[in-house]
């Protein structure tokens, strides 16, 4: 079949790998006009590792793998740590932390030239009973047999197949970026969260010598446009080693902003011949770290099921729904409580041994994914 993508990004290009790989023809449609460069560093955990391989991405010295994660509080009491390690010894594959565009490069390495086709803006979709036709803002169109919408939380493909745009404020916003020479601050293979009244704080090395930073606290519609230094300044200053010195050395074009968003993830995402992939189908605020992993997952699982048809290629689309839908709805259910961890007293996690915290964050990923749990197999 020929399949149309709509979206270049890391759901997107995977999805096109996996199709490619079974035979399948397809046409990646960007309305970016060359691949994209922003956004910082995106956290892999081991079922995205996973698929990448699967998918045949070497993630050799794509940037940094993560072996610990430690909580403190603002005043800088341990909390626990997370032997991340562990994991990734009992499910096969390490959880890393990469900046965003060269995880999107080596997707596209190796994709058949005009795979992506950029500078395409999707208007809409339309339908027969043999295939589909994309439109395109200036009146152009593509004809596929099948239309994937992957094009993010503000999906132009969701607002035509749901008829509106679900996605509602989550109260809270990210300020983040890449700081070079800063990877000491962790250490090559540690990372560190923070939590405090005032927000969160996250540190991840992110290659040799690259730290990761962010800084999550409540926002509101409307308080958008002012300097973000400031403000990350003003709330997290007074906080405890190492904050201090990640806010030294920041500059204000170095900073990235992103709004959380959150919805309800619907049982069936697309109708006839379209569906969803990633944010566009379950867009889900960062607490939990799992927006990149489960467009990772939602590919490898569609790419699988049409590799293995079994049915129409409309009833295979909506059991990829069925599937990935009874999968992500609890984790975005549980990213969507991200404003409980302002409040939540950190003497309670004193108490929890690392160890079980360690063990459970092991199962935790597990659950998360269908590509870890393939042998069950859902196709």
């Amino acid at each position: 079949m020929r399949v149309l993508v709509v979206g270049a990004g890391i759901g997107g290009l995977a999805l096109a790998r996996g199709l490619l790989a079974t035979g399948h023809r397809v046409t990646v449609l960007e309305q970016a006009p060359s691949p994209r460069t922003t956004g910082s560093a995106i956290t892999v955990w081991s079922g995205g590792v996973g698929v990448l391989r699967a998918l045949g991405v070497s993630t050799d010295g794509l940037g940094a793998r993560i072996d610990r994660l430690e909580t403190r509080t603002d005043a800088g009491k341990h909390l626990y740590a997370i032997d991340v390690g562990y994991a990734a010894r009992r499910l096969g594959h390490p959880g890393i932390t990469a900046p965003r565009r060269e995880l999107l490069a080596r997707l596209a390495d190796g994709l058949p030239e005009g795979t992506i086709a950029y500078g395409r803006r999707f208007a809409q979709v339309k339908e027969d009973g043999s295939g589909v036709q994309a439109v395109f803002v200036d009146g152009d169109t593509v004809e596929g047999d099948l239309l994937v919408g992957a094009d993010g939380h503000h999906s132009a493909v969701r607002r035509q197949l749901w008829g509106h745009d679900p996605t509602v404020p989550a109260g809270w916003a990210t300020w983040q970026g890449l700081a070079d020479r800063r990877s000491r601050i962790t250490g090559p293979h540690h990372g560190i969260m923070i939590n405090g009244r005032a927000g969160f704080c996250g540190l991840l090395p992110a290659g040799p010598d690259t730290l990761q930073w962010w800084f999550s606290l409540p926002w509101h519609p409307g308080t958008a446009g002012a300097p973000a230094l400031p403000l990350l300044r003003e709330r997290f200053a007074r906080w405890a080693a190492p904050v201090p010195a990640v806010l030294e050395g920041l500059r204000e074009t170095e900073i990235e902003m992103f709004p959380h968003h959150t919805h309800r993830v619907r049982r069936v995402w697309g109708t006839g011949r379209s569906t969803l992939l990633g944010d566009a189908a379950h867009t889900m605020p960062p607490i939990v770290a799992q927006g990149a992993n489960q467009a990772l997952e939602d590919a490898w699982v569609l790419a699988r099921l049409l590799a293995h048809r079994s049915g129409t290629p409309v009833s295979v689309l909506r059991r990829y729904e069925h599937l990935r839908s009874r999968r992500v709805s609890p984790i975005a259910r549980l990213a969507a409580t991200e404003y409980t961890y302002r409040y939540h007293p950190p003497r309670y996690d004193r108490m929890v041994p690392s160890s079980l915290v360690t063990r459970a964050y092991a199962c935790w990923l597990y659950a998360t994914s269908d590509f870890l749990r393939g042998r069950e197999r859902w196709w």
